[in-house]
């Protein structure tokens, strides 16, 4: 007898959610803050380095200069800056819809340190000898020509200063004020400039004085413009900072640019995430509808999170947003994969659908800690954006395993405790041909298969060679051609330029040469040829930066992105990046060893390390830049990789159980059995993750685009590793161990 109350508690749960995700996602989606990537803005990691002789920098000097950033932050009206202290000598500023970066750049490195001099360098007045916050901008009332006016503490110093060089000859009688005067820095040098010798003076003004000044007032003049005694006004009263900022690291992003790629990404996003659902329902009917409830509300969970967190979702977080929608199906399919078998073997639906969840819960808790690891990895060895991949990528694991696992169960267990689908193996995708009668049913019986002729482990000697031979033409392309590095590993400098037209090469190289740019490549790109990119091998100080976003700002009405990467920066981003692979194999290890057995992990972790190296072959192959994103693929596909493995190592494990195994022939039979058995889940699967994939590489924006194609490289490989490599290489030492020792396996019992 059909349950009604239960099929109608199951609507009313969707029209719920439905309900509650229409009314509020909307808000939680405006209040998520989202990174520099995605409106526009920069970031820079600056080198604290002593300000005077004999000053060493302590965590407090760090934290004064923190404050006195934070400070300068204000005055340009930065909502939510990120200002931060990283190891024992930097700090690290991010800045997302700065509206002038050029602006913002040069109020927070400029040390900001006033002196009056004479002629000679002497110093006569220091910025302590201004009142705090004294600095405004005035007109002087013949010419309206803009003046800083200084509040001095003072007034009878000040007259002492000026009456002594008031009696100094001239043209030596000058008062010279510096901003941030340096050693080796010269008036006399300086002055030539203001004749015949090119360039701006360093000091900011020198005026004469003719005569005492008893007042707590000095002028400072010369100024070009209103904005230009603003921003002096603007640092002078923010305070110096108590060292010197050297920039090793930077990266900036056009508002523009930003805003195109969150709206590429997330029209990729929804693609890939039909295309998901659609496959789900096609295939597992019913529980693939049941699917769809509980990734929307997964999708919501997570961005529900992320606000409740107060973090920063930049454009590798959405990627992961979406990569992990195809993950979290993952944890479906493997268990609607088990209650399939379960009615397969004659069994009624209820009992199949419990059977089928008490089976899958193990392996899908495995599957997810592994990949967890490799995540959690890449948030400690990550930095910025990749910090923020690995931080969604680790909330959508953990909520993938709440919505699939927990919720799934509680919306298909309404339905089938209603009993509305009894007898209706048809809605679970099983036909009834496929059923068998469940005294007959053998663990070990593939005959009613789709995949039953199969013979996964006959060939594996051959499979051995090939990947052999991929890895030593890999080795090979290495070697010829070697790794196309970004910025990010091999320092210099990168140019992005973006406008609204399509962009010629040949015209970006002569404005760039025009500019004393020289290169010999630029790398058009973008669905409309409308992105243009430059590298150089050195690092663009902050004023060639400036010259250069100035002039294309003015050229295309886009800033265009500029990044520069220390030398030193860059070996410490390659040496993390190898840490990250190496720890995440070893903690894989450990845990298969743990869960399992040592052969298996080890299995596992030269399967994840064949699709590390096959995707690096491929890049190097192909001459496909790599940049830290990239790193972000790797331990992705690791993760993802050591998922599949998993679930097949389960099944070998589980089967071992039902069968005596004392040849190297009984062993290779349960190894293609559970690789018969799991096939489905891992096509079904790799499938799913390939639409998000496939749509962000496709759809998506072209700074994730790399990353999107790496993926899709990666999860083929991870694919095949796990058929074809991981299974059974284990199954091949299992056997020569069995030579030594025979294994020991539990009697054929009955589910």
């Amino acid at each position: 007898m059909v349950k009604r109350g239960r099929i109608v508690g199951f609507f009313l749960l969707v029209i719920m959610f439905a309900g509650l995700m229409g009314v509020t996602t909307k808000g939680i989606a405006d209040k998520i803050k989202l990174g520099l990537d995605l409106q526009g803005g920069f970031e820079v990691l600056y080198e604290v380095e002593p300000a005077e002789d004999g000053q060493e920098v302590t965590d407090d000097l760090l934290k004064s200069t923190v404050s006195a950033l934070n400070e300068r932050v204000n005055v340009l009206g930065v909502s939510e800056p990120n200002i931060q202290i990283e190891g024992d000598s930097r700090i690290r500023v991010q800045l997302a819809g700065v509206e002038d970066q050029n602006q913002a750049r040069e109020l927070l490195s400029t040390q900001a340190e006033l002196t009056f001099r004479d002629v000679n360098d002497k110093v006569r007045l220091k910025g302590s000898d201004l009142v705090e916050g004294g600095a405004k901008v005035e007109f002087r009332q013949q010419t309206n020509e803009p003046i800083v006016t200084l509040k001095l503490k003072d007034g009878d110093q000040f007259g002492k200063i000026t009456s002594e060089i008031s009696q100094m000859p001239r043209p030596t009688n000058r008062l010279v004020i510096w901003l941030d005067y340096e050693k080796g820095d010269s008036f006399k040098e300086e002055a030539k400039k203001e004749g015949d010798a090119p360039g701006e003076p360093k000091y900011i003004s020198a005026p004469f004085v003719d005569e005492t000044i008893n007042s707590e007032t000095a002028t400072i003049n010369g100024m070009d413009s209103i904005e230009e005694a603003q921003q002096l006004v603007d640092l002078l009263n923010a305070g110096s900072l108590p060292v010197k900022l050297k920039e090793v690291y930077s990266t900036s992003v056009g508002a523009k640019f930003g805003q195109q790629s969150l709206e590429t990404t997330m029209f990729a996003g929804a693609i890939g995430i039909a295309l998901i659902f659609l496959y789900m329902i096609f295939f597992y009917r019913i529980p693939g509808a049941v699917a769809v409830v509980t990734l929307s509300i997964y999708i919501y969970l997570i961005l529900v999170i992320f606000d409740w967190m107060n973090g920063v979702l930049t454009l590798p977080g959405i990627a992961a947003l979406i990569l992990g929608v195809g993950m979290a199906v993952d944890a479906n399919i493997i268990t609607y994969e088990r209650i399939q078998e379960e009615l397969k073997s004659g069994k009624s639906v209820m009992s199949a659908f419990k059977a089928g969840n008490k089976h899958s819960f193990s392996t899908i808790f495995d599957a997810n800690i592994t990949t967890i690891l490799a995540a959690a990895v890449l948030f400690i060895f990550g930095t910025s954006s990749v910090k923020g991949f690995a931080l969604v990528l680790i909330i959508s694991i953990l909520s993938s395993f709440i919505t699939a696992v927990f919720g799934s169960r509680l919306f298909l267990g309404l339905l089938v405790k209603s009993r509305a689908l009894d007898k209706k193996p048809k809605l679970f995708g099983v036909k009834p041909s496929q059923i068998t009668k469940l005294d007959d049913f053998d663990r070990l019986d593939i005959s009613n298969s789709r995949f039953k002729k199969v013979n996964f482990v006959k060939h594996r000697k051959k499979l051995f060679a090939f990947s052999s031979i991929l890895i030593g033409l890999g080795i090979i392309s290495i070697l010829v051609f070697n790794l196309n590095l970004g910025i990010d590993f091999a320092s210099g400098s990168r140019v992005q330029i973006t406008a609204d037209q399509a962009l010629d090469e040949d015209t970006i190289k002569a404005q760039l040469n025009s500019l004393g740019f020289e290169t010999e490549e630029v790398v058009i790109s973008g669905e409309k040829e409308n992105i243009a990119v430059a590298r150089y091998v050195g690092v663009f100080k902050q004023d060639e930066i400036s010259e250069l976003k100035s002039f294309f700002e003015k050229e295309y009405g886009s800033e265009p992105g500029v990044s520069t990467v220390n030398p030193t920066v860059g070996r410490e981003l390659a040496q993390n990046a190898m840490y990250a692979v190496a720890i995440a194999a070893i903690g894989i290890i450990i845990y298969v060893a743990i869960r399992f057995e040592w052969l298996m992990g080890l299995a596992a972790v030269v399967a994840l390390l064949h699709d590390a190296f096959f995707i690096i072959a491929v890049f190097s192959l192909l001459q496909i830049e790599v940049d830290l994103t990239f790193i972000a693929a790797i331990l992705t596909i690791v993760g993802y990789s050591i998922n599949d493995t998993i679930v097949t190592f389960d099944r070998i494990r589980e089967n071992m159980k039902h069968a005596k195994v004392k040849t190297f022939a009984d062993l290779a039979n349960i190894v293609n059995v559970s690789l018969v058995q799991t096939f489905a889940r891992s096509v079904n699967t790799v499938l799913t993750v390939v639409f998000a994939a496939a749509a962000l590489m496709i759809f998506g924006s072209e700074a994730i685009r790399n990353f999107s194609f790496a993926l899709l490289i990666g999860l083929v490989a991870g694919t095949y590793s796990s058929l074809f490599i991981a299974s059974q290489l284990w199954m091949v030492w299992k056997g020569k161990q069995m030579k030594k020792q025979p294994v020991k396996s539990s009697k054929p019992s009955e589910s």
